[in-house]
């Protein structure tokens, strides 16, 4: 018995004694103004936000028929589990 009790003692020391870990200094770099783009890149940056959205509305439109396709395919999958159980009743009366 006083041996555990010594090491509980013990351990709380060591515990207690142990330097905690100091966070590290977070470092924000200042924040720089920016310069007006030209009219030019304007245009392409705007082109290619276009190009961009139009990419992703076809990803969305191509997304939104498969997940049409995998609940008509869950719901197929549910029938058939449903047909299998009533099998599965009618098979034990019989």
């Amino acid at each position: 018995m006083r041996v555990v009790i010594l090491s509980f003692i013990a351990a709380a020391l060591l515990v207690s004694t142990s330097d905690a870990q100091t966070p590290m200094p977070i470092v924000v770099p200042a924040m720089t103004p920016t310069t007006a783009q030209s009219p030019a890149a304007a245009a392409v940056a705007t082109a290619a936000t276009q190009t961009t959205l139009k990419a992703l509305q076809a990803i969305k439109a191509a997304n939104d028929e498969l997940l049409k396709q995998q609940t008509a395919t869950l719901e197929k999958l549910d029938e058939l589990e449903k047909a299998a159980y009533e099998i599965r009743i009618y098979s034990k009366r019989g």
